[in-house]
C-alpha cells in the first residue's frame, strides 16, 4: 500500500515536546510537585512559550498536570476511575448515591434542558444542585433539573431552603415509579460556576455525564453533572450509576 496523506504529515512540534516532558514528568518529578514557570521551562528544552503552552495543556488533557488557582502547575496524582453502567435503574439520592445535597431553586433552565424535560421555555423547574468529593477533594458537581409536574405533592411548606429543600425535591421525586433512564458522556470545557466548584480554573477539560430519568411516559428529571477530566476516567461496567474508584485497595463510598 502506498503512503497516504496523512502519515507523511510531520509529527507537530508540541506533540514532540509532550513526549519528552511526559518523561520528564516520570523521572524528575513526584506527585503534586509544582513545575517551573512558563519562561524557565520553555528556555529549557529551546521551545516558543506557545509551542510550550500547547504541550502543557495536552498534558493536562490526559491527566498528568493539574493548574491550580493560585499555585501553578502541578503533578497530578493517576485519575480515579469513573464506572458508567446501566443495569441499575435508581432514582437519584437513593441507595449508596454518594452527592450531597448543596441547594435547590425554582429558575427557568436552559432551552436544550427545556426541551429535553419537554416543558414551555419559560416554564420553572426546580434546579437541585449537588456536589460529589473523594477523600478531601472535589471530584464532580451536579444539576439536576425536575420538572414541577414531577413532584406535584411539594409544598413551601415541606421544601425549606437550600440543601432541605433539595432533599425534599430528591424524596418526591423517589415516588415516582421509575420505568428507565439514558446516559450520555462527552469532553467539555469547565464553565465558570463549575470551575469555581471544581477548584479548576475556567475552560478546563472536564467529563459531562448527561442522564434523563423516566416515569410516566415522559422524561421526570434530567441530571447534567460535570466531572473533573484531570483526576477522572471512564471505566465502563456492569453497576448502574456513576462511582468513583480508587484502585484495588481503597473504594469511595
Amino acid at each position: 500500500m502506498g503512503t497516504t496523506q496523512l502519515e507523511s504529515v510531520p509529527e507537530p512540534k508540541y506533540w514532540h515536546l509532550k513526549t519528552v516532558l511526559s518523561e520528564a514528568l516520570d523521572s524528575e518529578f513526584t506527585v503534586g510537585e509544582i513545575l517551573p514557570n512558563e519562561r524557565d521551562l520553555a528556555a529549557r528544552f529551546g521551545v516558543a512559550r506557545a509551542t510550550l503552552r500547547q504541550a502543557l495543556e495536552q498534558l493536562e488533557l490526559e491527566g498528568r498536570l493539574q493548574r491550580r488557582r493560585g499555585v501553578g502547575t502541578t503533578v497530578a496524582p493517576p485519575r480515579m476511575g469513573v464506572a458508567v453502567g446501566n443495569d441499575q435503574q435508581v432514582w437519584p439520592g437513593t441507595g449508596d448515591d454518594a452527592w450531597q445535597a448543596v441547594d435547590c431553586t425554582l429558575a427557568t433552565p436552559p432551552a436544550v434542558v427545556a426541551t429535553a424535560l419537554e416543558t414551555a421555555r419559560d416554564q420553572a423547574v426546580h434546579i437541585v444542585r449537588r456536589s460529589r468529593v473523594s477523600h478531601g477533594q472535589p471530584v464532580a458537581a451536579e444539576l439536576l433539573y425536575v420538572p414541577v409536574t414531577s413532584v406535584p405533592d411539594l409544598t413551601a411548606i415541606d421544601t425549606p431552603s437550600e440543601a432541605a429543600r433539595a432533599r425534599a425535591v430528591l424524596r418526591e421525586l423517589q415516588r415516582l415509579e421509575l420505568e428507565g433512564q439514558d446516559r450520555a458522556v462527552e469532553l467539555g470545557s469547565a464553565r465558570a460556576d463549575d470551575a469555581r466548584e471544581l477548584d479548576r480554573l475556567p475552560g478546563a477539560p472536564v467529563l459531562v455525564v448527561t442522564t434523563r430519568f423516566f416515569a410516566g411516559g415522559h422524561t421526570a428529571a434530567l441530571s447534567v453533572a460535570t466531572y473533573r477530566a484531570d483526576t477522572c476516567r471512564l471505566t465502563f461496567g456492569a453497576s448502574g450509576g456513576v462511582e468513583i474508584h480508587h484502585g484495588p485497595d481503597r473504594q469511595a463510598s
